[in-house]
């Protein structure tokens, strides 16, 4: 049986990769060029499920993903993690001084500045996706115009690689999270990793309370974010990313936050494939 799964962005795409190196059965890949889209897929039925960049090493979390995650009650269920290599395309024949506008995401773009600073003449235009901007270069014969995006995007559509590795810093990763409409069942032994939101009183030391408590029961913090309430003028949401080795540690601290929490939700409890450091 085959498994449908929406990516953000089309096939070439960093996204497209992680589809290949994380699903071992037969896929179909359903392109989105937006993650809103790519939400709507998962709820619609289209997809069964869908790889969802969530954070980078260099730009950090992309909190409005979290958010789309926790509003429309979707399930992590997996998480992999994508070294990006960030490779400046153009047509054929081709060289950079030809090049007067290079296209791509604006996190390409952003990974990529100081190497874009070395050419101050060329514009940088924004696009929805790595290697829909490749695509397009190869379908419109698109001369003096260049892309950055993956190896595979410049094999797929057919791309000179004009300059490699062009990211600022070489050692520049990508968080994925595998996102389903319903939960899957690990066994808890399985399970190391949680991702999971709750709102607190705003009176001081709320905060520092819950944070001891993931102390004490030997959770190991990996990410914490705010995001405001627009509803309720300053209350905030946090947004959390814990590991541990017992999970029995990690179901004591949910108990003892859910109890100090105004508000809190398991947004996923999967397994930690976090790469160990220098790897």
């Amino acid at each position: 049986m085959t498994t449908k799964i929406a990516i953000q962005g089309i096939k070439g795409s960093f996204h497209h990769q992680v589809v290949n190196e994380y699903f071992s059965e037969n896929v179909d890949i359903d392109e989105c060029l937006s993650f809103e889209e790519l939400i709507d897929s998962v709820l619609s039925g289209k997809s069964d499920q869908a790889v969802m960049a969530i954070e980078n090493s260099i730009a950090g979390p992309i909190i409005p993903n979290y958010a789309l995650i926790d509003k429309n009650n979707l399930h992590i269920i997996g998480e992999h993690y994508l070294n990006i290599h960030q490779n400046l395309m153009a047509l054929k024949g081709q060289k950079i001084e030809d090049i007067t506008e290079v296209h791509s995401h604006p996190m390409a773009l952003l990974q990529c500045m100081d190497f874009l600073k070395k050419y101050p003449n060329i514009k940088l235009v924004e696009d929805k996706d790595t290697a829909e901007t490749a695509r397009r270069i190869q379908e419109k014969q698109l001369k003096g115009i260049a892309a950055i995006a993956s190896k595979t995007a410049s094999v797929m559509y057919d791309l000179e690689i004009l300059a490699p590795e062009i990211q600022t810093i070489k050692n520049n990763m990508t968080r994925f999270v595998i996102i389903k409409k319903e939960n899957s069942f690990l066994p808890t032994t399985e399970i190391n990793r949680a991702s999971i939101k709750f709102e607190l009183n705003h009176k001081r030391g709320s905060l520092a309370a819950v944070l001891n408590v993931m102390s004490d029961c030997k959770l190991n913090l990996t990410k914490i974010q705010s995001l405001p309430k627009i509803e309720t003028p300053w209350k905030y949401s946090f947004f959390v990313d814990v590991t541990f080795e017992d999970y029995e540690d990690y179901a004591k601290a949910k108990r003892l936050t859910e109890i100090m929490a105004e508000y809190f939700k398991v947004l996923g409890e999967y397994k930690n494939t976090k790469p160990l450091s220098g790897s």
